[in-house]
């Protein structure tokens, strides 16, 4: 006979699916109550307590994880899931960018910089692509805001995304989760692994296989008698895959392999001419169309992509000093072209000055070596030293219709050494100080140029002789923290940090007759305090922080005017303030709830800087303007930069017979007041946007299996993502609502 189901198997349930944590079922008064426990960070490169790090995280994993990519969506998804987190691209799938508290770069070319760094397994994806690698086997994803330069080196100026997947163990287990939707939408993924040798050597394999169909018409006829296009664009297929061995000869020494590869075949973003309601602030205008374009050229807005790289972790316990090394290669090359007027010159939809087709293809690749000593004690005093090998390439070309295809080498070499040390003053009271000296040099060698181009033919283009151009700089990076436990269940943290985005070569304007830009370093002093806090007996997590901070030299994009020109220039200063908080409450044995808000006021300080606006001419400039008709952006919020986001998700569950559960779950982001331009314009300003999600299901707990009806975007909002403004009112548009089904077995 079965047993009725207890609340300690009820907690079991719910810990192997809280977002954020994990739970456990003490005994309390002769029956088992369900409480949070310990969540297990490495924000500081060693294996910590969430509330116990100086700093403000939050962790991703559980089902709060998988149920954010249960429609095959890409890394993007992470956008407004995480307060302070904000995510957006115009490359498609291929390169996507991130910010963090507001500060981030929405410079769309291939070789730009950001200021929040992407890790995977150890290994940072400096490239825009290298970024883009897909999600799957994920064992936790930590979010760490603020400047991360002691640790993590340059570029983390806003904050780091860590990705951590699953890694082989001695005992044997897996999974695979399959799962369909509307629009063609199908995803399989999987992972299997164990010992291979007892005690010796253990491996596992991961594979994911996401697929969507075209779902958009191409409703321009090419001609009388043409015939519309249905389903011509919107489809994309991700293959990848990841293996890895981890050999331990002894109790000393092991070593952690990691392959792994992608291949994408799809579309790039799907631009829409004169989608923005002119006149009104963010408003789709009224023939705006989700399933339809109306395209005469860019072939449909193909993109494809290839990656693979590998990682080799080794680590030597020397007693009281642990001594790892990591080494990793990772290389990408691949396209996205696209009909970026998005319309048809002459036949609309409305006004559109010319026509635009442009192509990308990129080839990068990149080689890093880290070496650190670490403590490897429990005494007050725990310490790391460092160093750093970074080395890059970039082949970059970019083919326009008229003036034919460029193509620039940008090249990034750079090393450091670093050190941090942490101090418990007492049971309750631990300062954290760091310092890192980093030199970076960046090169850039313009290849060949106007290959094919008809600007040759008319004299608008000409070869122009360029030299070899390099910049260096060298910096110090630092941090000071202190953290005091106010009691058992709460504590106190202060942190000042200085980090710096390294100098930039933007190269792009030399396909369209123009000269390189160079932005310099920019520097960042950031304050923070939080409080941390376990309450109502380990039911409730409440994290918070209250964060200011100052950019020198910010380093901005100017992308459009006339020329649709992409020129880096620095302002004075730029600001930033605000707060995060973040809440996950065991309401009762069925019910779980996290909720997350975050608040950032950004501001660009500098009197005299002023940039072209729309070229098309047809927004609506709230800027000041000077005589020349730029507008002067003093006071303007960063670009892209969300001043509010909110989370929310429930869970709900109920037993079902002895061994199992039905449960129903909901996940809802929400976007405020976003700036989508340098310059202030009606049209480019968007708030209010949000987006929901839904899994309601069956657990089996006998059966270790799992199905599943799920919802993105289930109220089907028509979110602006971005804009393009030199043709005409050009934007791009989120995902439709994709209702489907999914099944997971684990074994």
């Amino acid at each position: 006979m079965h047993k009725a189901m207890t609340p300690t198997l009820l907690a079991a349930a719910i810990a192997a699916t809280l977002p954020l944590s994990t739970t456990a079922a003490e005994t309390v008064g002769g029956r088992a109550a369900v409480k949070l426990e310990e969540v297990t960070v490495t924000a500081q490169k060693r294996a910590e307590s969430l509330q116990d790090v100086p700093a403000s995280v939050a962790a991703l994993s559980g089902e709060r994880f998988d149920s954010i990519f249960s429609a095959g969506d890409d890394i993007l998804a992470l956008g407004a899931r995480v307060p302070n987190l904000y995510a957006e691209s115009s490359n498609g799938r291929a390169a996507p960018r991130f910010y963090i508290r507001g500060l981030g770069n929405a410079d769309f070319d291939l070789a730009a910089s950001q200021p929040v760094s992407i890790i995977f397994d150890d290994v940072v994806q400096e490239n825009v692509v290298l970024k883009s690698f897909p999600i799957f086997d994920v064992q936790q994803v930590e979010v760490v805001r603020g400047p991360q330069g002691t640790l993590f080196g340059r570029n983390t100026t806003a904050g780091i995304v860590k990705f951590d997947s699953r890694k082989p163990t001695w005992d044997s287990d897996g999974y695979v989760r399959v799962g369909a939707g509307e629009l063609g939408t199908a995803n399989i993924e999987g992972a299997f692994g164990g010992a291979l040798i007892d005690d010796r050597l253990a491996g596992r394999i991961s594979f994911l296989r996401q697929e969507r169909g075209d779902w958009i018409d191409n409703t321009y006829t090419r001609g009388s008698g043409g015939t519309v296009e249905k389903d011509a664009i919107g489809g994309f297929t991700e293959l990848a895959a990841r293996g890895q061995l981890l050999w331990t000869p002894s109790e000393e020494f092991s070593a952690l392999l990691n392959v792994h590869q992608r291949d994408l075949d799809g579309t790039a973003s799907v631009f829409r001419a004169n989608i923005f309601q002119r006149g009104e602030e963010g408003e789709l205008s009224d023939h705006f169309d989700r399933d339809a374009v109306y395209y005469d050229s860019g072939d449909n807005n193909p993109q494809e992509y290839e990656g693979a790289g590998s990682s080799l972790k080794l680590e030597w316990d020397l007693g009281d000093v642990l001594l790892t090394s990591i080494s990793a290669y990772e290389d990408a090359d691949g396209s996205s072209k696209g009909d970026i007027d998005g319309g048809v010159v002459g036949d609309g939809p409305g006004p559109i000055l010319f026509d635009a087709v442009t192509e990308d293809r990129a080839d990068v690749s990149q080689l890093t070596q880290e070496v650190r000593l670490a403590s490897n004690t429990a005494a007050p005093l725990q310490w790391q030293l460092g160093g750093f090998y970074f080395d890059s390439e970039l082949d970059v070309t970019s083919i326009d219709g008229y003036y034919g295809a460029t193509t620039v080498t940008h090249g990034n070499t750079a090393w450091a050494v670093f050190g941090q040390t942490s101090y418990d003053f007492t049971d309750r009271l631990t300062t954290t100080v760091g310092l890192r000296y980093t030199y970076d040099e960046k090169t850039l060698d313009v290849g060949a140029q106007n290959v094919d181009g008809f600007a040759l033919v008319t004299g608008d283009a000409s070869v122009q002789e360029y030299d070899p151009l390099s910049i260096d700089d060298d910096q110090l990076s630092w941090e000071g923290s202190l953290n005091y436990q106010l009691d058992d269940s709460a504590s106190l943290y202060l942190r000042l940090a200085e980090g710096f985005r390294a100098q930039s070569i933007q190269a792009r304007d030399v396909a369209f007759e123009s000269s390189p830009s160079v932005a310099d370093s920019e520097t960042i002093t950031s304050f923070e305090v939080g409080y941390k806090a376990d309450l109502l007996e380990n039911t409730l997590r409440l994290n918070g922080a209250l964060f200011y901070y100052q950019i020198d030299d910010i380093q901005l994009t100017a992308v459009g005017g006339g020329g649709n020109y992409n020129r880096l220039l620095n302002a004075d200063k730029g600001v930033g303030r605000g707060f995060e908080v973040d809440l996950e409450w065991v309401a009762s044995d069925n019910l779980l709830i996290t909720a997350g808000a975050g608040f950032a006021d950004t501001e660009i300080q500098d009197a005299d800087l002023a940039t072209a606006t729309c070229g098309s001419g047809l927004c609506t400039v709230t800027d000041p303007l000077t005589g020349d008709g730029l507008a002067l952006i003093d006071g303007n919020p960063f670009q892209s930069a969300p001043e509010a986001i909110f989370n929310f998700t429930l869970r709900y569950s109920l037993p079902v017979g002895s061994d199992g559960e039905a449960f129903f779950y909901t996940d809802w982001a929400y976007q405020g007041e976003t700036l989508l331009t340098l310059y202030e314009a009606k049209e480019y300003t968007v708030d209010g946007q949000f987006e929901g999600g839904l899994r309601a299901g069956y657990t089996s707990f006998s059966g270790d299996y799992e199905v599943a009806l799920f919802g993105r975007n289930i109220t089907d909002e028509e979110n602006i993502k971005g804009q393009i403004d030199f043709n005409n009112l050009t934007g791009f548009v989120n995902d439709p609502r994709i209702l489907g089904l999914e099944f997971r077995k684990n074994f």
